[in-house]
C-alpha cells in the first residue's frame, strides 16, 4: 500500500469538526467553482437536507478533502425539478438521492473517487435502499455513465448550472463491488 493510500480514511462523518469542515467544502464546490449557491461572507454553506443526510467523508490527516451525501427521505432534491419522479421507476422500489459529490480541486484523483463510493456503497446497501438517484452536473456526465449511471428525463437547471437527472440501481452495484473486490484479492494474492 503506498504512502498516500494508507493516509486516506473513507468513513461516515461524525463529529462536529467534519461536519463543520463539510459546510466549508459544500461552499467551495457549489458556491465559488460549481456557482450554483449564492456567496456569503462566511464562506460556509449548509445543506437544506443537512440533518437528515448521511455524509461519507475521506480524511487525510483529520482533514475532510472529499464527501458525498445519501438521505432516503422524500421529497427529495429531485422532486422539485421532475414532475411525477415516480413514474420514472418500478412500484415498490425504495430509492435515495445521492447528493454533494465534493473533492478538493487539488486532490481528485481516481483512487478518492473510488474509495468515497465504495463506502458509499456499502452505507445504502445497508440502509436498504435498492435504486439511487442523482443529478449529475451535465459537464460530467461521461464520467456518470462510466459508473453505471443511466440519464432519465430532461436536464434541469439550478443556478447557472444544467444537471442530468440519473439512477442507478443498487444491486448492480453491489455485484460491481463484490467483482473488484475478488479481484483485488486475486490481485493482493498475485502480487503479495
Amino acid at each position: 500500500m503506498s504512502d498516500l493510500a494508507s493516509k486516506l480514511q473513507f468513513k461516515i462523518a461524525t463529529t462536529p469538526e467534519e461536519l463543520d469542515q463539510i459546510n466549508k467544502l459544500n461552499y467551495k464546490t457549489f458556491v465559488e467553482e460549481i456557482q450554483q449557491q449564492p456567496q456569503n461572507s462566511k464562506k460556509y454553506l449548509i445543506d437544506k437536507f443537512h440533518a437528515e443526510n448521511t455524509y461519507v467523508i475521506c480524511l487525510e490527516n483529520n482533514a475532510v478533502i472529499a464527501m458525498v451525501s445519501v438521505r432516503g427521505n422524500r421529497p427529495f432534491s429531485l422532486d422539485g425539478k421532475i414532475k411525477n419522479l415516480d413514474l420514472f421507476f418500478p412500484p415498490n422500489f425504495n430509492p435515495c438521492e445521492i447528493r454533494l459529490l465534493s473533492i478538493e480541486s487539488n486532490r481528485r484523483s481516481g483512487r478518492i473517487l473510488q474509495g468515497l463510493l465504495t463506502k458509499l456503497a456499502v452505507v445504502c446497501v445497508k440502509q436498504g435502499f435498492d435504486i439511487a438517484l442523482i443529478s449529475g452536473i451535465t459537464s460530467q456526465e461521461k464520467l456518470y455513465r462510466r459508473l453505471g449511471f443511466l440519464p432519465f428525463g430532461d436536464p434541469v437547471q439550478s443556478g447557472i448550472v444544467y444537471y442530468q437527472p440519473m439512477f442507478k440501481k443498487l444491486e448492480d452495484l453491489t455485484h460491481e463491488l463484490a467483482d473488484k473486490f475478488l479481484k483485488d484479492v486475486i490481485n493482493h494474492k498475485d502480487h503479495g
